[in-house]
């Protein structure tokens, strides 16, 4: 692999897996913000920003579990369903929305698993809500082997293998500019820990 194919694999590899980070964070406080305001809780404050993990305060919250529950459900539904959708409708866009399903699969996963031995967050939350410890792990495993099983042969559909992918500086540009925006986005909107 030459050295200017080997810049834009990593440009396109790092900005791929920035912007994931980035979509994840956003579909899942989207789940704490859903919940809560089906549950009637009120939404005092969403913070996303390149800078800070996300979280979402909520002030009135008469169903605390169901919210916190949220994030995790949906920042896996949510982005599964783009990429469902994608099969279909956009094939082109599918490796990539595959690579961010299976993503927020084992980020959410090992985020609310891992609550099992060292609990922050969400995970603090449920186990202070009741949530058993062993209900945790499931779903930390689930997301974990669900995520895995997501990326399973998806290297060869990135075109990442030599003379397969003939965009790769194009799309290298294109995940970069993506997350650029993401990012000038959440810091003018929220600034960082509030």
């Amino acid at each position: 692999m030459d050295m200017a194919r080997r810049i834009w694999t990593a440009l396109f590899i790092a900005s791929t897996a920035a912007c994931s980070w980035l979509l994840m964070m956003i579909a899942h406080e989207a789940g704490h913000v859903l919940h809560a305001v089906i549950s009637g809780g009120r939404v005092e404050r969403v913070v996303l920003h390149p800078l800070v993990i996300s979280r979402t305060d909520v002030s009135l919250n008469p169903h605390p579990q169901l919210v916190a529950w949220g994030g995790a459900v949906w920042g896996c539904a949510l982005p599964a369903a783009a990429w469902v959708a994608a099969r279909c409708a956009a094939p082109r866009i599918e490796p990539l929305l595959r690579f961010f399903a299976g993503f927020c699969l084992i980020a959410n996963g090992a985020y609310l698993g891992a609550g099992v031995l060292a609990p922050v967050g969400d995970a603090a939350d449920l186990l202070r809500l009741g949530t058993p410890r062993w209900g945790l792990a499931l779903y930390g495993i689930s997301g974990l082997a669900s995520g895995l099983w997501t990326w399973h042969g998806l290297g060869r559909r990135f075109g990442l293998q030599r003379n397969e992918h003939s965009h790769l500086r194009r799309d290298a540009l294109a995940m970069f500019g993506i997350t650029l925006v993401i990012c000038l986005i959440e810091v003018l909107l929220f600034r960082a820990g509030e």
